[in-house]
């Protein structure tokens, strides 16, 4: 959900007037999808008189407004700095009365975040402490892992290798790319349902070289809002992130509002060796009454001959 008007302002407070009036004019739009352009990065960061990376650790704060720990109580902000330049918030999410491995972390909300808004690639990741080890399995999955630096504060820059030394990755089961990589899988669901549609894309962009089981989720809410996970999948496999997570992470993250979902659907490969089904719908259960839409696409790409 947007964070209060409050909260914002009395992180504001200790910046000056022009960084001030660009941050509200992008944090207050009706389209803020928790994401900063470039031009608005390099803006803020003259103001301040320091480096975008640099402004990625002062942002930090402002992107855990948007947690959502509805069991710990402890929140949790990244940015992440694709490279086009845009800046691209990230902030935990828990799930009440769910198992705890269904949790979203920041810095995975923030990938996430980059990735269903179009970019194919990382170059730095900021967080107010060190990455846990499950979120740096999980970002060695990227497509630039190898270059990703890790902006922890008052410390120089870390490379993802160094904080992951001896890292299992995707070359060690043969995937080539990596998450974030731009493809289209080609599924084809034969339904003109907008909201069936809005989950193909997001299948179709999902990653999932380990088990083929490409999958997308599409949210719908009372005020008209569509928000689109896609599933991704980790060489080491309980760092995946379901399409289910990433689809209420980009609705929060959007400021919108669980409580108003109204509809639900998942677009998977029918009888893949994985599915999305169970998972999905322990977490909508979770936050939502709705029931979930199931629909299965066929996959013409590695369709078995006939």
């Amino acid at each position: 959900m947007r964070p209060t008007a409050s909260a914002v302002a009395e992180l504001l407070a200790q910046y000056p007037a022009p960084f001030q009036e660009t941050f509200s004019l992008a944090n207050g739009s009706a389209n803020f999808h928790g994401t900063i352009t470039a031009a608005d990065a390099e803006f803020l960061a003259q103001e301040l008189g320091v480096s975008v990376d640099q402004l990625t650790l002062h942002l930090v704060p402002f992107a855990a407004l948007y947690a959502e720990p509805v069991i710990s109580n402890f929140k949790v902000g990244a940015v992440a700095l694709g490279l086009s330049g845009n800046l691209y918030f990230g902030a935990n999410i828990e799930f009440k009365s769910e198992a705890l491995s269904f949790t979203v972390h920041a810095e995975q909300a923030a990938v996430m975040n980059a990735w269903m808004q179009g970019e194919t690639g990382l170059a730095a990741l900021a967080v107010s402490a060190a990455p846990c080890g499950y979120c740096r399995q999980f970002l060695c999955e990227l497509s630039t892992a190898a270059t990703l630096r890790i902006l922890l504060p008052n410390t120089k820059p870390a490379s993802l290798a160094r904080l992951l030394p001896d890292a299992f990755g995707p070359r060690n089961l043969g995937a080539d790319g990596g998450l974030m990589q731009d493809v289209n899988h080609q599924l084809i669901a034969n339904s003109p349902d907008l909201l069936v549609l809005a989950a193909l894309e997001a299948a179709n962009m999902s990653y999932a070289p380990y088990s083929r089981g490409y999958s997308g989720v599409a949210l719908a809410t009372a005020e008209g809002g569509i928000y689109s996970g896609a599933y991704a999948e980790n060489a080491a496999f309980n760092p995946s992130m379901s399409p289910m997570e990433a689809a209420v992470s980009q609705l929060n993250l959007c400021g919108g509002n669980v409580g108003g979902i109204w509809r639900a659907v998942l677009v998977e490969v029918e009888n893949g060796v994985s599915s999305q089904v169970h998972s999905a719908a322990a977490v909508l259960s979770s936050i939502s009454n709705v029931r979930l839409e199931v629909c299965h696409a066929a996959d013409p790409l590695h369709a078995a001959p006939k």
